[in-house]
């Protein structure tokens, strides 16, 4: 089952995912706020220099136009140079000065005033530039506070320009021509900065604010695409906890570790889900085991139980009765120590208490003893036990004790299912790889249902037939578990009706290592 969750608003404002969306929106909002901070102060400076700068040039032609109308009214209209100050007592500016340049209400200043400096002029004419304080003639035209245009307002500066003027009037002396300082001052411009640095804050502000908005939103965002996944292992992994093993979460995209945690985690949940569900198909076996095992024991207890008492009854004053419980009550105590011993056994295989005794010894002789200690038990039943060996020694690094458990195990279930007249094969031969032993029959066979659970401890098949329902399930168990301790391979074919191929395959290069490799195997 794949995770897949959809963030809410809680989940946003909670948790790490709140501390990423926090900390990008204040590392934003502080850099719009020194932006906002400082950009307009820089502005502000950088219009008053601009301001300033057009304020010196407007200054320096107004001073030029003045300088030129002062010129022009000391010498046109008549043959002789005109005074600039008449020689009075205290000196003062002639007529022509004053006509040629007006009045503050009309005349040339004020449209000069209104056209060109568009802000407070006053001229002023000193007798002597050595002496700028001594001002013999002063014109002041202001505009009035409504004069600007819309937006905008006047500025507390000025700036002042001055320039000598000889006043020729005095040539018709032998006197030199006296020098006039004539000083043109500019104040309380209007300008558009006022305005149009609150226009540039107010488009800045609100440039901020979508800059914010979008900050939030980003790091919302992102903050999803960093902690969605994260949430996503702990809803998980708090499921995994209450034991739903189907949970898998889906990876985010991109190879990034967070990616590789995702990868980790459902690796993680497969391998728990099979050890898991493994561990159930045991113990489901297990419980099958030990009702098995229980009815197995009840029945040679109860039978022992009624000789018993059947005895005490009276029925051993009878030698023939006596003698035929007697045998009855040793095979049920053979078959208790028979389940017991099969018990023990893979109990230590699984434990890893069985260590092998490996010796470079021939396979050939495993074989033959097997085969010996199987032969009576053939003859009884009637069928033939046959051997197909190499002609040379086959030395093998194996354990001869319990590879012959191997043998004896797999010869007493070909005989036990085989009717009589059949015939059993061990056959051994030598390969590329190590060795190769094979045990076949021609009895009832196996279901092939049947044939992959047949290595598994505590399965004894079905109860169709009732031969091979009555063992105990764990002869083959002990046979994988052996053969595994020695690095080899056990393969099962069957055929019912036809019979049954145990093979077992055996590595040429082992060692104790190896072995004890196997051994931790197959206890796992």
């Amino acid at each position: 089952m794949k995770l897949r969750l959809r963030p809410s608003l809680p989940a946003v404002l909670t948790g790490l995912r709140a501390r990423i969306v926090l900390a990008f929106v204040a590392i934003v909002a502080f850099a719009l706020a020194l932006v906002l901070a400082s950009l307009p102060r820089l502005l502000d400076g950088y219009f008053v220099q601009q301001s300033l700068d057009d304020l010196r040039t407007r200054t320096s032609v107004m001073e030029t136009l003045v300088f030129n109308r002062l010129v022009q009214a000391q010498t046109a209209g008549v043959e002789a140079p005109r005074a600039i100050l008449e020689p009075t007592e205290p000196l003062r500016a002639s007529r022509y000065v004053r006509e040629a340049l007006g009045t503050p209400e009309a005349g040339y200043l004020r449209d000069l005033v209104e056209r060109v400096a568009r802000a407070n002029v006053t001229v002023t004419i000193a007798e002597d530039p050595a002496r700028p304080a001594a001002v013999a003639y002063r014109l002041a035209v202001d505009l009035p506070d409504d004069f600007g245009a819309p937006g905008q307002e006047r500025e507390p500066f000025s700036h002042a320009v001055s320039v000598t003027l000889a006043d020729l009037w005095w040539t018709e002396t032998d006197a030199a021509a006296p020098q006039r300082l004539v000083t043109v001052t500019l104040s309380e411009p209007f300008s558009f900065r006022a305005q149009t640095l609150e226009t540039i804050v107010g488009v800045m502000s609100l440039a901020a604010a979508v800059a914010l908005l979008m900050a939030v939103i980003v790091s919302i965002l992102l903050a999803d695409r960093l902690t969605n996944p994260l949430r996503r292992l702990t809803v998980a992994a708090k499921e995994l906890a209450e034991g739903r093993l189907d949970v898998r979460v889906t990876p985010p995209t991109g190879a990034n570790e967070v990616a590789e945690l995702t990868h980790a985690f459902n690796t993680m949940a497969e391998r728990l889900e099979e050890s898991i569900e493994f561990i159930r198909r045991d113990r489901d076996r297990s419980r099958d085991f030990v009702a098995d095992v229980s009815h197995e024991l009840r029945t040679p207890i109860a039978a022992l139980r009624t000789f018993n008492e059947l005895l005490a009854d009276g029925a051993a004053d009878d030698d023939a009765t006596r003698q035929e419980f007697l045998e009855q009550s040793r095979q049920q105590i053979d078959r208790l120590d028979w389940l017991a011993t099969n018990l023990l056994e893979l109990s230590k295989l699984d434990s890893g208490l069985v260590l092998l005794d490996l010796r470079p010894d021939d396979l050939r002789a495993v074989v033959e003893s097997s085969m010996e200690q199987a032969q009576p038990t053939a003859d009884r039943k009637g069928i033939e036990l046959r051997m197909e060996l190499p002609g040379r020694p086959v030395r093998q690094r194996h354990d001869p004790q319990r590879l012959g458990q191997v043998l004896g195990n797999l010869l007493g279930n070909s005989i036990k299912f085989t009717p009589a007249g059949g015939r059993v094969t061990v056959a051994l031969a030598e390969t590329p790889a190590g060795a190769e032993l094979s045990i076949a029959d021609d009895g009832v066979g196996i279901d092939p249902a049947e044939l992959p659970y047949v290595f598994e401890r505590f399965y004894r098949g079905s109860r169709v037939h009732e031969s091979r329902a009555a063992g105990s399930g764990l002869g083959l168990s002990i046979v994988r578990s052996i053969v595994e301790m020695h690095n080899g391979r056990v393969a099962i074919t069957s055929t019912p009706g036809k019979g049954t191929q145990v093979t077992i395959s055996l590595p040429r290069d082992m060692s104790v290592s190896s072995s004890a490799e196997g051994t931790a195997s197959t206890s796992a």
